[in-house]
């Protein structure tokens, strides 16, 4: 239980994903780890030379999950039904869950609920074989690449979805000066284009 009573929902952390394609996919991660570390986030998504794109694919995969997965873990205990009843993206854009399985009609649902059915769907399709296969070598399938374009657009709802509660957080912290300035200057030029139009 958090301080306001507010309980934690036990799936919010998940543990992390590795690389899915043994040392391959390790050597992949450690080159994307490399390329990020440079600044240069062009550098870091282009295909290394001499590399498989669908490997390329998988580990960025993985790795962009891991990172939704935690940046979301840390807004649980602001976004919860209560104050986020819909996935939305700002006032025009609002999601609602289908997986084409077991909810083939797409419902409404509340954002943290929406959250919890994307990564349970995401992480069914990583820990599928057939799909993000684990042994070196093994072939990937020839839907390879529709697969990963609805994890990533489902991933982008979430994203957008994020962005919307940062700004909120940003307006929040601003309008009542509760961080720093100095504490701020890492995203400055972000912050200011989130606090001009309003």
């Amino acid at each position: 239980m958090s301080l306001f009573g507010l309980g934690r929902n036990q799936r919010t952390f998940r543990p992390k994903k590795s690389a899915p394609s043994g040392s391959k996919g390790a050597q992949l991660k450690k080159h994307i780890d490399a390329t990020l570390g440079s600044g240069n986030l062009r550098e870091a998504v282009r295909l290394p030379p001499g590399e498989d794109l669908n490997e390329w694919l998988a580990v960025n995969t993985v790795d962009f999950f891991n990172q939704v997965n935690l940046l979301y873990g840390t807004l649980t205990e602001f976004c919860t039904p209560e104050n986020c009843p819909t996935m939305t993206a700002g006032p025009k854009y609002e999601y609602r869950w289908a997986d084409g399985v077991q909810i083939k009609k797409p419902i409404e649902v509340s954002a943290p609920k929406y959250v919890e059915y994307l990564m349970d769907w995401i992480e069914a399709q990583l820990d599928d074989e057939s799909i993000f296969p684990q042994k070196l070598g093994a072939p990937f399938p020839p839907n390879f690449k529709e697969v990963v374009k609805t994890i990533f657009k489902r991933l982008f709802r979430e994203e957008a979805h994020l962005n919307t509660c940062f700004k909120h957080f940003i307006l929040f912290t601003c309008e009542f000066g509760l961080i720093d300035k100095k504490e701020l200057a890492p995203l400055q030029e972000l912050i200011d284009s989130i606090i001009v139009p309003y």
